[in-house]
């Protein structure tokens, strides 16, 4: 069926259409479900506040049906809606039934509200996805949507107002139409594995690479057939590779043609999932902010819409993958001590202590129910999962875990910020190996700019502090908001990027979201 324009008004009188609301509202049985679930605001505005009939006769039905049917310009799926039975709906009019005009208006409005929540908060809760998402459930107000609709002459420019207006989702939206429309086009060329190509090197893959590449942007020479691998080509792959989170170097190799091979019609759907995750998110992250992408390994502190700085980090591997949340930072410690988690002390730590009881004792205290005890004295043997009332806290030192500093925002996943011993982790591409807490690559830097030009302390005074061996909690005179996000698809300083989805979160939203798993 297609969304024919409505005729002239031929349906019932207005007065005639009010009751027949009144009555089916009003029935002691219950209502289909798309009714039955607004069933108290609908009652409120069409009966009890007796709100404008917005729909029938108004020539409105027909410009909301093509909306439905282009749910997917706005990253929405058209299946989730029931166009061919609004179509029917308001086809049924015509023949002067008040009944039939009602259950039309009713219906028209439920389903204004699911698109207009859809966009607003989401079609999933997030935890129902992945036990992993700590997203705050966000509402709508039904009511308030019935109400403000009489306003607005055109439903589809209202239904603009319920878009987040965060300049992330912004950027995926419009990223969507390019890469949609690359896909309606009939993509881009297949590229055979195959050797390795370096810089100079010719192969009779190169021509394809390069149309590729010119159809993603980032390409942007002389249109040749010429199978060398040149200069132009070579800067144009460094910035795919750029652009997708892998070492950018310029060798053509067996994950840069698995990256090229993803086609469009599977970014546009991958841009997709993370306008979903946008909609999760609240609606102001605020002025000055930190924000993770824990997909790109990377922090931002944003001030004002403008990122301040940049900062490659390091991520919960994929068994202990870092939880997606907000919260605040609250106070950063210099020297900090380390209190080792229970799973880290009774799985790695326990073993090692039963071959040799004094292990961990040049690093660490030991406590028993919350009392300093001597390593020496305890048979290890004799505890265990379920059984172990011990603590181990690592004193301040090189060795210690979270290095010289930690960014304090507490929270119930024991999640934080810090420095870290283990520096080399931070020359690879893909940088997730932490239990879950991240690690920076440039701690040091930040504690200086948050202590020194947020809080206000003089170098010469910060200094003292690193010097030092004692630990020294800086609490922030107003704290800070912290999103960690995973964000799969987004637009980069690199242009618009991808990255790989390393937690398989990107998998379980679009089950959760089509009924079935992702290709």
């Amino acid at each position: 069926m297609q969304a024919f324009a409505e005729g002239p008004a031929r349906g019932p009188a207005y007065e005639d259409t009010a009751a027949a609301i009144a009555d089916i509202l009003n029935a002691p049985q219950r209502l289909p479900l798309p009714l039955e679930r607004i069933r108290p605001a609908l009652i409120a505005h069409y009966v009890r506040d007796q709100g404008t009939i917005y729909w029938v006769g108004t020539g409105r039905m027909t410009p909301f049906i093509q909306r439905l049917e282009d749910a997917e310009d706005d990253g929405l799926n058209p299946g989730d809606y029931p166009v061919d039975s609004l179509i029917d709906l308001r086809d049924g009019i015509a023949g002067g039934d008040a009944h039939d005009a009602a259950l039309a208006e009713l219906y028209f409005s439920a389903f204004f509200v699911q698109y207009a929540a859809d966009l607003k908060i989401g079609r999933v809760t997030p935890q129902k996805v992945d036990p992993r998402l700590f997203r705050a459930q966000k509402t709508i107000d039904v009511l308030r949507v019935l109400t403000d609709l009489k306003k607005q002459r055109d439903p589809a420019k209202f239904l603009a107002a319920f878009e987040s207006r965060n300049p992330h989702y912004k950027a995926l939206k419009d990223m969507l139409v390019l890469y949609r429309a690359m896909a309606e086009a009939g993509g881009w060329p297949t590229i055979a594995q195959g050797p390795n190509i370096s810089a100079g090197g010719s192969d009779a893959r190169v021509p394809d690479i390069r149309e590729l590449l010119a159809m993603t942007g980032d390409y942007r020479g002389a249109a040749t057939s010429s199978t060398v691998y040149d200069d132009d080509l070579q800067a144009a792959m460094k910035r795919f590779q750029l652009r997708n989170g892998l070492e950018a170097k310029g060798l053509i190799g067996k994950q840069t043609i698995m990256a090229l091979n993803i086609p469009p019609a599977d970014r546009a759907r991958q841009i997709m999932l993370n306008m979903e995750r946008w909609r999760w998110m609240p609606e102001q992250l605020g002025d000055h902010y930190f924000m993770v992408n824990l997909a790109a390994f990377e922090l931002q502190e944003v001030q004002a819409q403008n990122v301040i700085t940049r900062m490659n980090v390091v991520v919960g591997a994929v068994a202990t993958a870092t939880p997606e949340f907000s919260d605040e930072l609250e106070y950063v410690e210099v020297n900090p001590t380390w209190t080792v988690p229970y799973n880290i002390a009774t799985g790695e730590m326990l073993p090692k202590l039963r071959a040799n009881p004094f292990a961990y004792a040049t690093d660490f205290d030991v406590f028993m129910n919350g009392k300093l005890t001597s390593w020496g004295t305890i048979d290890w043997n004799a505890y265990g999962k379920g059984n172990f009332p011990f603590t181990f806290r690592q004193r301040p030192g090189p060795k210690n875990a979270l290095g010289k500093v930690k960014f304090m925002l507490p929270n119930v996943h024991n999640i934080y910020l810090h420095d870290t011993p283990a520096k080399d982790k931070f020359l690879q591409t893909t940088r997730a190996f932490s239990h879950g807490c991240i690690r920076l690559s440039r701690p040091i830097e930040l504690a200086y700019h948050v202590i020194g030009d947020i809080v206000g302390w003089p170098k010469a005074k910060i200094d003292a502090a690193f010097a030092s061996t004692n630990t020294v909690r800086i609490p922030l005179p107003q704290h800070i908001p912290v999103h960690l996000i995973y964000a799969t698809a987004f637009d980069g300083v690199n242009g618009i990027e991808f990255r790989p989805d390393i937690y398989g979160r990107d998998r379980k939203l679009y089950a959760a979201l089509y009924g079935k798993p992702s290709s």
